[in-house]
């Protein structure tokens, strides 16, 4: 019995690249690319109509990064895998980005043939990284500490405000969301930066789920 076709959405701001990744997806047997995006913006109100199973984000985007569009698409299209393809190996991107949802992390000189697999792993709930950036984890996570005294005083307002940063809203949604002003969500926000020992958004978010604050 064949493997089912999987659903393919691109976010991939250069041309050659997406035409590129478009082309080899659409003459390869059970794969279909279903859409290609140049931006988050651009991809964003049209990809649940998309039915994708498996997204290739870039990370270098312009406007909205892809980290930040990954929170995003995991709340828009939570189903959806979010797969990384970037140019970029340093340990904050890789990190911010697994943090963030995305299920893997491939480097833009993967071979077409594991760039595939990689793609029908990820569609089936695996997590696949390129060799060199599994190192790159492992070193990561070694690193990982247990929970700072600081970031376990946070409180359940604190806490809440922090699910709904790292569901992916932002002052204005999170305010509406909690029933508070936007001055009150910065109150709150600042405690959390300070508690937590980050100076922004991305960093709290990425460091919570490091915690295991929030799941």
């Amino acid at each position: 019995m064949p493997e089912p076709t999987i659903r393919i959405v691109i976010i991939e701001d250069r041309r050659e690249i997406r035409e590129g990744l478009r082309t080899l997806i659409a003459y390869t047997e059970g794969y279909e690319c279903v859409a290609a995006y140049r931006s988050m913006e651009e991809a964003l109100p049209e990809i649940e109509r998309a039915r994708a199973d498996v997204a290739l984000v870039d990370i270098g985007l312009p406007g909205m990064s892809g980290i930040e569009g990954i929170q995003r698409l995991r709340v828009v299209v939570p189903k959806m895998q979010s797969l990384v393809l970037s140019v970029y190996d340093d340990d904050e991107r890789v990190f911010q980005a697994i943090c963030a949802g995305a299920c893997g992390y491939l480097l833009k000189n993967t071979p077409p043939a594991d760039l595939l697999a990689a793609i029908r792993e990820a569609a089936s709930g695996g997590a696949p990284i390129s060799p060199k950036i599994a190192s790159k984890v492992l070193a990561l996570f070694r690193q990982i500490h247990p929970q700072e005294t600081s970031a376990a005083a946070l409180t359940p307002h604190e806490l809440r405000l922090l699910l709904l940063l790292v569901d992916g809203h932002n002052f204005k949604t999170a305010a509406a969301e909690m029933g508070v002003s936007v001055h009150g969500i910065s109150f709150h926000t600042r405690n959390i930066y300070e508690k937590l020992q980050v100076h922004s958004k991305s960093e709290a978010v990425a460091k919570a789920l490091r915690l295991g604050l929030v799941r």
